[in-house]
């Protein structure tokens, strides 16, 4: 076992609940580590000073950003999520502490709600849940997605995930990532600088990135104006992806067929939001994810990489905190 100033057992802080509860399983780590559970800004100043681990389980909050100056001991920092936007400050960035996130548990369900997103726009299915709560009886044709262009905008293991699922549909899948390369899932990976050459074809525009300085509003109003009237917006990475305000203007003028966002720059999305009550957006609230047992998933994951911190082996999922990802397949 790692050894700490305060002797043979570390502190392990977890900050915040997801979906009301804490880590399943998180007493079964308490012979191990000191754990504290903390939810607010008095309660983590308090325990913080003396924390070696910190597990940011509630995977937005934003505590530890705001409070890293008092983390004296820290040496480990696990997000129960795949985008690390929440903790990657310049002084984290800068600091010696390793970051681990969530990579891998996420993949199949964002691809599968992805593809349920693609059909639900191909089959018309909006439309049809419309009418049947009108009782009104209307026949229609709708599209194939076999044969449809996905450009999906971001090929890290979740964007390779979607791709498997969509090409198994007969979709024709491009993925978009820092440089040019092949991928054995998506084949020639294009440069994130032909981006905008490439929207012109794309039938449904998958954003699946991580949040950083340079991805940041990289759908704006240039490139909704590239993309083709009947073309779908898909967002399953994080709302500022996307310029919101660009976006809505673009769906009103009927410029972009429209949207499947579950993600967006204020979330929970403000009541008052247009997005809620047009006809061609699906909402959902951050949950393209979210399986049953994930919960689970998250915390026995973490579980994984404890006992190889406890050892003193390498950790999983290291994130490039220059990059704001885990390295390995590269994305944006």
């Amino acid at each position: 076992m790692i050894e700490t100033r305060q002797g043979l057992q570390p502190t392990l802080v977890v900050i915040g609940k997801l979906n009301g509860r804490l880590p399943p399983g998180i007493e079964s780590v308490a012979e191990q580590v000191r754990v504290h559970h903390v939810r607010t800004e008095s309660g983590l100043r308090r325990v913080l000073p003396d924390a070696s681990i910190v597990l940011l389980w509630d995977f937005s909050s934003l505590l530890l950003q705001q409070h890293f100056h008092l983390a004296r001991a820290l040496s480990w920092v696990h997000i129960a999520g795949a985008g690390v936007d929440a903790v990657m400050s310049e002084e984290i960035a800068a600091s010696d502490v390793v970051v681990t996130n969530a990579r891998g548990v996420f993949n199949q369900s964002i691809a599968e709600t992805v593809v349920g997103m693609m059909l639900v726009f191909a089959k018309d299915m909006l439309t049809t849940i419309a009418l049947q709560s009108q009782r009104t009886w209307r026949h229609r044709d709708t599209a194939m997605l076999a044969g449809q262009t996905a450009l999906i905008v971001g090929a890290g293991e979740i964007g390779r995930a979607i791709g498997r699922a969509a090409g198994a549909l007969g979709v024709n899948v491009t993925g978009v990532a820092t440089s040019e390369r092949h991928d054995p899932d998506l084949g020639l990976v294009r440069s994130v600088k032909d981006l905008d050459s490439l929207l012109p074809a794309a039938d449904f525009v998958v954003v699946i990135l991580p949040l950083t300085d340079r991805t940041r509003g990289i759908i704006g109003a240039e490139q909704l104006a590239l993309m083709k009237p009947t073309a779908q917006l898909i967002n399953v990475g994080r709302g500022s992806l996307v310029d919101e305000d660009c976006l809505i203007a673009a769906l009103e003028s009927g410029s972009i067929g429209g949207a499947a966002l579950d993600v967006f720059q204020t979330e929970p999305l403000p009541p008052d939001s247009p997005l809620w009550a047009m006809p061609n957006v699906m909402v959902s609230p951050h949950m393209s994810a979210d399986f049953h047992g994930w919960l689970e998933a998250l915390a026995d994951q973490f579980f994984v990489n404890l006992g190889r911190w406890l050892s003193g082996r390498p950790l999983l999922n290291v994130v490039d905190k220059r990059l704001g990802y885990v390295p390995g397949n590269p994305t944006p």
